[in-house]
């Protein structure tokens, strides 16, 4: 099969296509065809050996991805050949055939395209367990979204709106962010802040969360955030870490109803996942760069049925 391979830790541009040996898929794992993978910021931390986990190499980047079922472990039940489905993955996702976990394997909503379910669980999923287990946003409240043209942001802005919250969209520079919340909210202050961007922009947002406001740390694209322990303790505020790969491992209860509900509102219209552009396997570095480049609006997906030509 064709894949993505990282061979060493290094810049993206380091990444090749080769031919490789194809997968195995253990007891509780399916093995994928893969239609579509979103592309993630976390690709090119993993490829710089600076993510969470660093996969023995040689491996293929690519956290999420979305196909048809082509094998079953032997304990599998939920699913069978020729299913569609959307996964997390541990890596893997930047190539022709992926394996994923059964337990976070998911059977695609009828009507969902590839595309779109390969861009869906790590953006949708992530916001909502955010969202909904850690910031507790409660209809009539204000969400503030940082970052809310990229890939992550926008979801959280649909997640938002179909809880029945305010959504503000916050700015790309933190000049005059609060000032602007303030005056949105007639000085009250947000009640939850999504934040996928971190840096200057997360000293902002905490001043412009009101009395017993949630601050929700779910990346640092700008960079790390510093959080005074004073400014917590002033107005009540909290100041909330959400990684989706914790909820995988010790909540998976509460991410099966993230997801649960996150279908439900598709299928009622309510989330509308954007891609903005489709590039083929051998794009892939492209592809990621969209996104640590800052270039990209809604998500990026790779796929391998597509050909450059």
């Amino acid at each position: 099969m064709r894949a993505v391979i990282c061979r060493a830790w290094g810049e993206v541009e380091d990444l090749r296509v080769e031919e490789v040996a194809p997968p195995v898929p253990d007891a509780d794992e399916v093995l994928i065809a893969v239609e579509a993978t979103g592309v993630n910021y976390a690709d090119s931390l993993m490829v710089g050996g600076r993510y969470q986990t660093r996969p023995p190499f040689p491996f293929s980047p690519g956290l999420e991805t979305a196909g048809v079922v082509a094998r079953c472990g032997a304990r599998v039940t939920r699913f069978e050949s020729g299913d569609r489905v959307m996964a997390v993955l541990a890596h893997g996702g930047l190539a022709e055939l992926a394996v994923a976990k059964e337990s976070e394997t998911f059977a695609i909503p009828d009507g969902m395209p590839f595309e779109a379910a390969g861009a869906f669980p790590i953006a949708y999923f992530s916001s909502h367990v955010a969202i909904r287990w850690q910031g507790h946003l409660e209809a009539g409240e204000t969400l503030l979204v940082l970052g809310a043209a990229g890939g992550v942001g926008l979801t959280a802005v649909e997640i938002g709106k179909a809880m029945g919250a305010r959504v503000i969209a916050g700015a790309s520079t933190a000049e005059k962010l609060t000032e602007r919340v303030m005056a949105l909210t007639d000085g009250r202050g947000a009640d939850v802040c999504f934040d996928p961007v971190g840096g200057e922009l997360s000293d902002a947002a905490l001043s412009s969360l009101g009395w017993g406001g949630r601050l929700l740390l779910v990346g640092f694209v700008g960079g790390v955030a510093h959080i005074p322990a004073n400014r917590l303790l002033v107005k009540n505020r909290a100041a909330l870490g959400c990684s989706l790969r914790y909820y995988r491992w010790h909540a998976p209860d509460k991410l099966q109803q993230s997801v649960a509900e996150l279908f439900s509102w598709y299928h009622a219209g309510a989330l509308k996942p954007c891609v903005t552009q489709c590039l083929p396997l051998e794009r892939s570095v492209e592809a990621i760069r969209l996104l640590t480049d800052r270039k990209a609006y809604g998500k990026v997906v790779v796929m391998p049925g597509l050909r450059t030509g």
